[in-house]
């Protein structure tokens, strides 16, 4: 007979999900011991950044991860990882090692304790299965619930004594099991959506991440073309939705009421696509929309259509719902144009000799590949990257979606799993980089190439930038200097140098490019707000 174990690993080999991401303790061991040949297992140091690398991995594959954790205390130390997975819409199936079956209600060392409600509300679904044999079972709903839009992390919480136990005729066919979903516009929504773009005389784009993660980049630039629209990019983005480099690409949308609206001004017609209405952080309020703007949405996410306060929502998959509406828009002829190019940087270094952002990713963008794909998670800077870094690939940007610090340096090894056919160029804050740190040594350990640029200026310059606005320059903790990141990444086995000119900085980072192994370069930059 077949063991549960056995039926799992070949329901999980039918759904592709052969890579494990995890940090195993006592309760996992049992699953793990034996593994198959054709499974790869990540490990990394630290749940939060198990979590971090299997996000960056689900996004950039656009198929479900596996991640297994260690009981109550792993799942813990997941959980905020998982608020970036939430918000990005990423298909990830957690399962977590839970003691004996017939043990957990007497509380016993590494009892997951009311592990059904552990994990929520940031997952779209949990179980701890009746018995061990609906453990596969169980597992078949997880892998087709976290696919279905909006896609999403669940978690199963497994009893190691199950994994033993033998199957019966019930799980004979979960193996040939599918789930569809058919999501797409109907004949009437569209012919009134249509409608209303032609009959707008200034309409505007604002594209969210799942436009991205549906790969429907190149029907919004159609889209875009046909009404002759600018593109804003949704507040606080995870993910680059268009390309960078077109006529009609104005930047991204500042995350306040007035200041959306205060850009949005001047046009009649709103239409928001793959993304929220809107995500809003720093507070500053106003009227949500301009004086005689109407706004429509196309979201994949109920919950986003439902909480949106203004505005005409429709729910539909979003790839297909761009494809036809890009089919079907009558073309104005009309062509935009661009932006005014990002200034020249005055001093390429400050007075203390630190270097301007602005200077680092100019360099970077002009060693860069085409098509290299960027992790971001150095907030204070992220309004100078948009205006400096050139994207013109789906699939090249990702940043925390939830805003949670740790997500950088882990996506970017996930991603580069993903995508070993592009390069991974990772941008790091200081204060954020000791959220992840400990994804140096997987990167090293499975010679993951990528190239981890640290923007160290001895503070949380995004904090810094918030203390400004709520006069609060005088709270603790602002600072943190005196890390170093070279010495840290050598200890991991991780190549790195400190850059402290921008010569320098083009010799490694072209260095660092050329090699086939990470690479860390720590460059010591000047303070400047995100807004």
């Amino acid at each position: 007979m077949t063991t549960i174990r056995e039926a799992t690993y070949d329901l999980l080999r039918r759904h592709g999900l052969t890579t494990i991401f995890g940090n195993p303790g006592s309760n996992e061991l049992p699953f793990l011991a034996g593994m198959p040949e054709d499974f790869r297992y990540i490990l990394g140091l630290h749940e939060g950044v198990v979590a971090g690398m299997a996000d960056g991995y689900a996004q950039a594959t656009r198929r479900p991860a596996l991640v297994n954790l260690h009981a109550a205390s792993g799942s813990g130390n997941a959980m905020g990882a998982l608020t970036n997975a939430w918000y990005a819409h990423t298909p990830l199936v957690i399962t977590a090692g839970q003691q004996v079956r017939s043990t957990i209600g007497q509380e016993v060392m590494l009892s997951n304790v009311d592990a059904v409600s552990l994990p929520r509300p940031l997952v779209k679904w949990s179980a701890e299965p009746a018995s061990a044999r609906d453990v596969v079972r169980t597992m078949g709903q997880a892998i087709h619930t976290t696919v279905l839009e909006p896609a999403g992390p669940v978690y199963v919480s497994i009893p190691y004594d199950d994994w033993a136990h033998e199957t019966g005729p019930e799980e004979e066919h979960l193996g040939e099991r599918t789930v569809e979903t058919a999501g797409g516009l109907s004949d009437g929504q569209l012919a009134d959506l249509v409608a209303a773009l032609d009959a707008a005389a200034r309409p505007v784009l604002v594209l969210g991440p799942d436009v991205d993660s549906a790969q429907g980049n190149d029907d919004a630039v159609r889209l875009a073309e046909r009404l002759g629209a600018p593109v804003w990019v949704a507040p606080s983005a995870s993910r680059c939705p268009f390309p960078t480099t077109h006529a009609a690409f104005r930047g991204v949308l500042p995350a306040s009421v007035a200041g959306i609206a205060g850009l949005l001004a001047g046009h009649d017609l709103i239409l928001v696509v793959g993304g929220p209405v809107f995500r809003y952080h720093q507070y500053e309020p106003g009227e949500y929309l301009p004086d005689g703007a109407a706004l429509l949405q196309i979201t994949c996410d109920p919950g986003e259509a439902a909480r949106a306060p203004m505005g005409r929502a429709v729910v539909a998959s979003i790839g297909p719902a761009l494809r036809r509406l890009a089919d079907a828009v009558v073309p104005r002829g009309v062509t935009v144009q661009p932006r005014p190019a990002a200034p020249v940087v005055p001093h390429q270094t400050d007075a203390d000799g630190r270097m301007a952002p602005e200077a680092v990713f100019d360099v970077v963008n002009e060693l860069a590949p085409e098509d290299a794909i960027y992790v971001n998670e150095a907030t204070a800077t992220v309004t100078a990257f948009w205006d400096r870094i050139q994207m013109r690939y789906p699939g090249s940007y990702y940043f925390p979606a939830s805003g949670g610090l740790g997500f950088g340096m882990p996506a970017a090894v996930g991603v580069q799993l993903a995508e070993p056919g592009r390069r991974v160029i990772a941008f790091i804050g200081d204060g954020s980089a000791n959220y992840g740190i400990t994804a140096l040594w997987t990167a090293a350990q499975h010679a993951i190439p990528v190239v981890f640029i640290i923007l160290n200026n001895g503070t949380y310059g995004a904090l810094r930038g918030f203390a400004a606005k709520l006069n609060a320059l005088d709270a603790p903790g602002l600072d943190v200097p005196g890390i170093d990141f070279v010495s840290l990444a050598a200890g991991y086995g991780v190549d790195a140098g400190l850059a402290e000119s921008v010569g320098e900085l083009r010799d490694q980072v072209a260095k660092a490019l050329a090699s086939d192994r990470p690479t860390l370069v720590e460059v010591r930059i000047s303070t400047v707000s995100p807004f």
